[in-house]
This record gives structure tokens, sequence and C-alpha cells, in this order.
């Protein structure tokens, strides 16, 4: 049987490769000032958090529902947020406004807005596949 849902397996690596892309990026800028820790914890969180996205793919998991899978890549995603304010230093955490960090709130919809759906649920809905 062909595989008719590239483009959600694409959606899926190519959007949570989005994701994490600034981390190393941010880890590249730390390592450019000399920053050699905290660059090199930025490269490997960077590489564990993708690692988990792809080993997390809810079409190796067809029957896990998609929350369980995010939770994994979203655990890295806000080590990554940590890394970078231990990276700059307390006095740049100490800058932000409470109304600031609300707005990673938005971030968690995908926990509520999928549900209980699975990746079995795509399939079964029209057959072979969207």
């Amino acid at each position: 049987m062909a595989n008719t849902r590239r483009g959600e397996q694409l959606g899926w690596l190519g959007g949570f490769a989005g994701a994490f892309l600034w981390i190393p990026a941010l880890a590249v800028v730390f390592l450019v000032q000399g920053k050699l820790l905290a660059g090199v914890i930025g490269i490997a969180l960077g590489a564990l958090g993708y690692g988990l996205v792809v080993w997390f793919r809810p079409w190796r998991f067809p029957e896990t529902p998609y929350w369980r899978l995010l939770i994994p890549p979203y655990l890295a995603l806000s080590a990554g947020v940590v890394w970078a304010f231990w990276a700059y230093g307390a006095e740049a955490a100490a800058e932000l406004a409470w109304w600031e960090i609300m707005q990673l709130l938005v971030l968690f919809l995908p926990f509520v807005t999928v549900g209980k759906r699975c990746w079995r649920d795509g399939e079964q809905a029209g057959g072979q596949g969207r």
C-alpha cells in the first residue's frame, strides 16, 4: 500500500525542525561569543530534542494519542527555554515582564486541540489515509 500521508509526516518533522531551530542557532551565537559550555549544551539539547521528535513520530506509534507523543519534544523545548535563560544570565530573565512569559502558554494549545486523536484515526477516516 502506498503511503498517502507524506504531507502529514513532513509537517510533523518539518514543523518541529522549525520549532527547534532557534536552539542550535543561539548555541552558535554563544560559541562565537566564547561561551563554550553554553554553546555545547545548546547544540546537544537541540540534537536531543529533534531526536525525540523523530523517535516519537506518530506513524511509529499509530495507536498512541498525539498529546502523549508531544510530551517529550515539549519537555526538550522547555529545557531549551531554561537553558537560554541560564546562558543569558539571571539579569536578562529578571528584565522580563509577567505578560511576556504568559505568551508562552499559546505553545501548549496543541495539547488541547488534538484531544485523544492518534495517527490511526487518520487512516480509518478515509480508508487508505488522507
